[in-house]
């Protein structure tokens, strides 16, 4: 069997509002909080699950995603009026060009946990 990340937890505010904006970013569909988590079911084999708690401390999550969803999102965090940029240190320069591949971008949400989405086009 070969080894997958199953699901991780994502520290969070507010656990259902952190998993609805990554949803709205992402363009996935939020379910919604049950017992202490807001699970987000990213593709077939991983979900993120927001859990709040007192202190968060953000995390760093990277996505692969190809050009049309990579256009997707940038236009959801254009619309959003959310930050977003090119460096993990300058997460809302506004910027796309990215280090390690043709188009990317890092935002960020309230409990300061940094996604980062890359694209080969």
């Amino acid at each position: 069997m070969s080894i997958t990340l199953n699901h991780t937890i994502v520290p969070a505010v507010n656990n259902e509002a952190a998993a609805r904006f990554f949803a709205s970013v992402m363009g996935l569909e939020c379910r919604g909080a049950d017992r202490h988590f807001a699970p987000m079911q990213v593709n077939d084999s991983l979900t993120l699950d927001f859990m709040s708690v007192e202190n968060p401390v953000g995390h760093h999550l990277a996505f692969d995603v190809d050009p049309s969803s990579f256009d997707e999102i940038l236009a959801r965090l254009n619309a959003a009026e959310a930050p977003y940029g090119n460096d993990p240190s300058e997460p809302d320069n506004g910027r796309i060009d990215h280090p390690l591949c043709p188009r990317g971008l890092y935002f960020t949400d309230d409990a300061g946990n940094l996604y980062e989405v890359m694209s080969p086009k």
